[in-house]
């Protein structure tokens, strides 16, 4: 069951890629402060190996991600995380 509340920037969430991949992702931007689902601005760390710099795995960033019940495709979308 997911916890809902407002998200807030430094929030940790779960982002769903392109491709339907999830990752651990932190809020970075919040574009409806005061509702629980608004589209938020993101970054994680990048699921591909060869993406590395001398500070380690690069990250990934998206911007304007809409939450998971605003979404129709199978990826591209923020959900809160499941206890």
């Amino acid at each position: 069951m997911e916890t809902e509340t407002e998200v807030r920037i430094g929030d940790a969430v779960e982002y769903v890629d392109e491709y339907g991949h999830p990752h651990m992702a932190l809020v970075t931007q919040n574009w409806g402060q005061g509702t629980q689902r608004p589209s938020i601005n993101l970054l994680w760390i990048s699921g591909d190996s060869s993406k590395t710099d001398q500070y380690g795995r690069q990250v990934e960033r998206n911007t304007s991600v809409v939450h998971e019940d605003n979404q129709s495709a199978h990826g591209r979308y923020w959900r809160f995380l499941k206890d």
